[in-house]
């Protein structure tokens, strides 16, 4: 119960949200447009459910290839 509500709760939401854009905002600037219009669409599905966006995350980064944002961009 308590990890449904964790997940439910407003501030969590909003923190998948907003990761979920700043992953797009990253798939935009590398030419990745399909990628970033996808996870445009996942951040409005993390709005109500935030385990799609957490989800989604860990699956862009396994398509990284488990590399950081940091350690790619470098």
């Amino acid at each position: 119960m308590a990890l449904t509500r964790f997940l439910g709760s407003k501030a969590t939401r909003s923190l998948t949200v907003v990761s979920v854009l700043v992953e797009a905002k990253r798939s935009f600037d590398r030419g990745k447009r399909t990628r970033g219009a996808l996870l445009l669409v996942v951040a409005v599905f993390a709005w109500k459910w935030a385990l799609i966006g957490m989800a989604a995350q860990g699956v862009v980064k396994l398509l990284r290839g488990g590399r950081s944002s940091k350690a790619s961009s470098g």
